[in-house]
């Protein structure tokens, strides 16, 4: 019986890794997206949201991992000899998914400083496109605003 809740929980891991790698795909088309010139919002939305599905099927493994591994938990201990190799299978499959989380952390985080860059720099040419807005209108304004005046002072003499 725990040889199938050990078998249970490496294919747990399994399906673990297949989605942090798709994570981890979606994360270097994120960077891609975001190193062009022009971002496609559309694009980066539909990435993200892909992403967050995958999230969601990874939290949803980790709740059963979890959940498996409480149950076994106490029968391992006691048996730990008899499960000798199932268990360090299982420890290098955790090895491999903590690695490639870690991975996906640091990914995630480059994306993010690139994110507000873009933002920063849009931010940027959005204010310098208002101010310039606004001096043009100004001038249009005072131009508007200013009648021709005839000179003041008529030479009268001729």
């Amino acid at each position: 019986m725990i040889n199938n809740y050990l078998a249970i929980l490496a294919e747990s891991l399994d399906q673990k890794i297949v989605v942090l790698d798709e994570i981890a795909g979606y994360c270097r088309e994120q960077e891609a997206l975001l190193k062009r010139d022009s971002l496609s919002f559309e694009e980066f939305d539909a990435c993200v949201d892909r992403k967050d599905n995958c999230i969601q099927t990874l939290t949803k493994l980790d709740e059963g991992f979890d959940t498996l591994y409480q149950r076994v938990k106490e029968q391992l201990a006691a048996g730990k000899d008899a499960y000798k190799d199932q268990i360090a299978q299982i420890q290098q499959k955790i090895k491999l998914v903590t690695e490639k989380s870690v991975s996906i952390q640091a990914q995630e985080a480059r994306n993010k400083k690139m994110v507000e860059d873009y933002f920063t720099r849009e931010r940027s040419q959005l204010r310098q496109g208002r101010q310039t807005s606004k001096a043009a209108y100004g001038y249009y304004k005072s131009m508007s605003n200013s009648d021709v005046m005839p000179p003041q002072f008529l030479d009268s003499k001729q």
